[in-house]
């Protein structure tokens, strides 16, 4: 919540209410039943937003890393207030809770009323996630049939955790691949192939596993031709240094977004909290630039070559019936 400094105590006291004394009234919990099914249903004709799921369905399969978060339509109608209570107070817990103010303050005022708001916090130990199984040997592809004008896909390969030093580089990485409109993929597949209105590269990376990963719409007639040109891209990081120049330009690219998305306290207070939540070491904004400066062509070139890998290499995709046997033999590095 964003709040005038002034006001802070009156919104502990709500926030804390809310957090503390839920009522799970079970007219609500049927309204808002219907409202999730709606939102999955809403996914269902966001191919763009879809083919996320998918994708991540593929990586992991039937547990928990590879569920759909919203859940699935014929279990949330089976939901009651007694689910909703025995898993709050399962989880709901002091040592798993984290109360996060980034702002104008006093701090010693507010660990104080903090204090006093939470002080009927349950104690207990909060039962831990089950470990991610990764399993692969060969190229994997998802493909998901729809009559649409575009197919929509994320091709990527796995990775490592959250934890793992080599996580600046990969930042490095999928943005000089695809993290802006003079990254290579943007550059080589919608202003040279005219192919994509929208391309790009992310990391997504976790407390025990993750992934790097291209998204793009694409002409759907032109699929076995784009998934060369995409391959071929991330070919090119694993033979040939990145020069100097764009190698600065990726790490400018990279620090102007943090300290753009960082301008407001609510992304601040994000920034501070997930690493407390996620059980990382608390670095500052500065340290993590540092850390972006100091990655080097030679640490991508090596990176690049343990990741892009055949038997890392996935392919979700949603679009018009397509040769599947076909696109699946087209996916290798």
């Amino acid at each position: 919540a964003k709040v005038e400094a002034h006001k802070l105590d009156q919104v502990l006291d709500i926030v804390s209410d809310i957090y503390l004394n839920p009522v799970f009234e079970p007219t609500e919990i049927e309204k808002e039943k219907g409202v999730i099914i709606e939102e999955l249903n809403m996914y269902e004709d966001l191919p763009m937003r879809k083919v996320h799921d998918d994708w991540m369905e593929l990586l992991y399969g039937d547990q928990p890393a590879g569920w759909n978060v919203g859940g699935q339509k014929e279990i949330i109608k089976l939901l009651n207030r007694d689910q909703f209570l025995k898993y709050r107070g399962e989880h709901y817990l002091a040592p798993s809770t984290v109360i996060v103010v980034a702002g104008a303050f006093n701090e010693g005022e507010v660990i104080e009323k903090v204090k006093k708001c939470f002080t009927a916090m349950p104690s207990g130990q909060k039962e831990g996630k089950k470990s991610v199984n990764e399993q692969q040997s060969v190229p994997s592809l998802k493909a998901n049939f729809k009559k649409l004008d575009q197919t929509h896909l994320v091709l990527g390969c796995r990775t490592f955790s959250l934890s793992d030093p080599r996580r600046y580089a990969l930042e490095v990485l999928c943005d000089a691949l695809g993290g802006g409109m003079s990254s290579r993929l943007f550059q080589k597949i919608r202003e040279e192939m005219g192919v994509a209105y929208y391309v790009g590269a992310d990391a997504d990376l976790f407390t025990d596993h993750g992934f790097c990963a291209i998204s793009a719409g694409i002409a759907s007639d032109r699929l076995n031709e784009v998934l060369p040109a995409l391959l071929a891209e991330m070919n090119k990081l694993k033979t040939n240094l990145i020069d100097s120049a764009e190698l600065q330009k990726t790490k400018n690219h990279l620090i102007g977004k943090i300290i753009i998305g960082l301008e407001s306290s609510d992304a601040l207070a994000s920034f501070y909290g997930s690493q407390e939540i996620l059980g990382e070491p608390i670095i500052s904004p500065e340290e993590s630039i540092k850390k972006i400066e100091a990655v080097t062509s030679e640490e991508i070139l090596n990176l690049a070559n343990e990741i892009f890998q055949d038997q890392k290499l996935n392919l979700a995709l949603i679009g018009p019936e397509t040769d599947v046997k076909k696109t699946k033999a087209l996916l290798h590095f």
